[in-house]
């Protein structure tokens, strides 16, 4: 057993700020005591009850870009186990956002080569038996956090042993080092605070992946 903080983080690997926000918990990861443990998320699932509320064009990503990935992601789990998902999103992201493949069939299909995972998964693309375990690990985090949220969901314990949890945080470029612990230090400080829901600030301007 690991004496490390567990840190449990859901993520979509659709999303470009879920995938920066991953590799800022990975530099934490170096200069605190902590141990990350992957889930799998869907923007698909969050949004399938409300899309009349969304723009057209996210509609149509959702429909055409959203579900084969995690599809593929989750039958990974469950057939190879928890541990592959680690390097499976590693390989994703860098393929999907850091490379600007996107979530096509060929980059997943390639990051599976990459990890050493059989082609086979690919057969979950378009259907899964493994939805109910989807349904269930998205559940599992969003309801930690609340329905008017994303991806990433990131969870710890609290000071006095309950979870706490949160969305985010929304960052670009990902912080390294020292910078990257401030920022775990601070997010913990606040997100530890009964009561406390949000802070923000308009963004201007996208991911940026340059650091990666």
């Amino acid at each position: 057993m690991s004496d490390k903080t567990p840190v449990d983080f859901w993520f979509d690997p659709l999303c470009p700020w879920a995938w920066m926000t991953s590799r800022w918990v990975l530099e934490v990861e170096k200069v605190r005591d902590i141990e990350v443990r992957w889930h799998v998320m869907s923007l698909a699932v969050l949004n399938e009850n409300r899309l009349d509320e969304l723009p057209e064009e996210y509609r149509e990503m959702l429909a055409t870009k959203a579900w084969g990935p995690v599809r593929v992601v989750i039958a990974a789990q469950q057939e190879h186990g928890e541990a592959v998902l680690a390097d499976l999103y590693t390989a994703l992201g860098t393929r999907i956002h850091n490379q600007g493949e996107g979530p096509e069939k060929s980059a997943v299909a390639a990051a599976l080569q990459d990890v050493g995972l059989p082609e086979s998964l690919m057969d979950h693309w378009d259907s899964t038996p493994y939805e109910p375990e989807l349904r269930a690990s998205h559940k599992e985090g969003i309801e930690k956090v609340g329905q008017d949220v994303g991806t990433p969901v990131i969870a710890v314990p609290g000071p006095d042993g309950e979870q706490i949890a949160f969305f985010g945080p929304v960052v670009t470029p990902a912080p390294q080092g020292e910078e990257a612990a401030r920022l775990w230090d601070g997010t913990l400080a606040v997100a530890s605070v009964p009561g406390f829901y949000e802070i923000k600030r308009s963004r201007t301007k996208g991911p940026d992946f340059s650091n990666l």
